[in-house]
């Protein structure tokens, strides 16, 4: 059966990526799979601009299975050449970690690829039964036209509405400390905070069910200091 794995907030854990990319490639060898990356690639871990390179290369050899969304790390690095507060906002906010991991001193001494590819991550994936994005949905609005602010920022009143978009949403943004995703009936949070905790988890989705996840695999390394 077709599978979709969305894999979880990284954060410059580029060792954890690629853990998670050799135990995808293992598991059910043989049965076509999309991978939907959920966001915030930079900042806080060690090294964002590894990520980057690493989601670059695989998104160009399998264009059409590799779907990397924005996370709203992401868009704050895009956003930071704008000006002094915009950078200022970035990098107390993760960002020092992004700009060491480049050998930099501003944002816009990052290569200009890799922010390009960055600011054209779209913010949203679906198919018949999931809505992928990186922190959610207003309860009660229509999905479109896009909103930007929320499907990057939003945190309530999406985490306790329980609301039915008539697709179960599989987001992350919402670090969950114990290292274990959040599956409920209408979402599934699958960010474990990998960048501290060390735990990066995926959900695999049948494409031909509707639902959470069929099973959930974790790639597991050292905790941050």
């Amino acid at each position: 059966m077709p599978l979709t794995y969305a894999i979880g907030d990284l954060h410059g854990r580029s060792d954890l990526l690629l853990l998670m990319l050799r135990r995808i490639r293992q598991h059910r060898a043989g049965e076509p799979r999309r991978l939907v990356l959920l966001g915030d690639y930079v900042d806080k871990g060690l090294d964002s601009a590894g990520v980057v390179w690493l989601l670059r290369l695989v998104q160009s050899q399998d264009p059409g299975g590799v779907v990397c969304l924005a996370g709203n790390h992401d868009d704050m690095l895009v956003q930071a050449p704008s000006g002094p507060e915009s950078h200022q906002f970035w990098v107390e906010r993760g960002g020092r970690a992004t700009l060491a991991s480049y050998g930099a001193e501003r944002a816009d001494d990052i290569p200009e690829d890799d922010r390009a590819w960055l600011a054209a991550l779209p913010t949203l994936y679906q198919d018949d039964h999931r809505i992928y994005v990186h922190a959610g949905l207003r309860p009660g609005v229509p999905i479109e036209p896009e909103i930007r602010t929320d499907r990057l920022w939003i945190r309530e009143p999406f985490l306790s509405a329980d609301y039915d978009f008539g697709k179960h949403v599989v987001h992350g943004h919402m670090r969950q400390r114990s290292g274990e995703p959040d599956l409920r009936r209408s979402r599934s949070n699958l960010d474990t905070d990998a960048w501290r905790s060390g735990i990066l988890t995926a959900g695999v989705f049948d494409d031909a069910a509707s639902g959470g996840p069929v099973e959930v695999i974790q790639a597991t390394g050292s905790a941050a200091n």
